[in-house]
């Protein structure tokens, strides 16, 4: 692999892009204060404006580092910030890269996360080098699934992993994808 970083990505109707701190009222109201959104997340709804400024500033400052694959979802008729995808884990000995992402409710249905999954997909096997992309999703998420599959990703198994916001276990999918199979 030659980790190349946060690059941005255009496609027909998106821009992929770092995020800026200017982006923390978007992310704020569009996805991340959010309890429907967030439902299926690691982390709980942003409260303040405040909260999701540091979290940006972390972000920016993570850049620095080549390994980091962090990019905003900016939908370009409206140029705001309406989402985010990232590579949530890497492991370099295997060539892997898990993707996660969260899109604001007002964009649901509409084909964006698929669009944004995709040129994230392309990007890490044509560019960077990587030799498999998975993506995990709560099955209730069923729509999240489906992103996946219309991507490309491929159902492996169900495994059980302890819930993110409280003592439960959950059953979460997993969906992956190896570079013989993209090409």
């Amino acid at each position: 692999m030659e980790h190349r970083g946060t690059h941005r990505i255009e496609t027909e109707r998106l821009l992929l892009r770092k995020y800026k701190v200017t982006d923390a009222e978007d992310m704020f109201l569009n996805w991340a204060s959010s309890t429907a959104v967030t439902r299926f997340l690691t982390w709980e709804p942003y409260t303040r404006t405040a909260d999701v400024r540091a979290y940006i500033k972390s972000r920016i400052d993570a850049y620095q580092d080549k390994t980091c694959y962090d990019w905003v979802i900016e939908w370009k008729e409206n140029h705001q910030a309406i989402g985010s995808i990232s590579v949530v884990n890497l492991w370099d000995d295997g060539q892997t890269a898990e993707i996660g992402y969260c899109l604001g409710e007002a964009y649901w249905h509409k084909g964006i996360m698929t669009e944004a999954l995709k040129a994230v997909i392309r990007y890490l096997f044509v560019d960077v080098g990587v030799n498999r992309i998975q993506a995990l999703h709560d099955v209730r998420n069923v729509c999240s699934g489906k992103v996946m599959e219309k991507s490309g990703l491929k159902y492996e198994s169900t495994i059980q992993k302890p819930s993110p916001k409280g003592p439960d276990m959950v059953n979460v999918d997993v969906r992956a994808m190896l570079k013989k199979d993209y090409e």
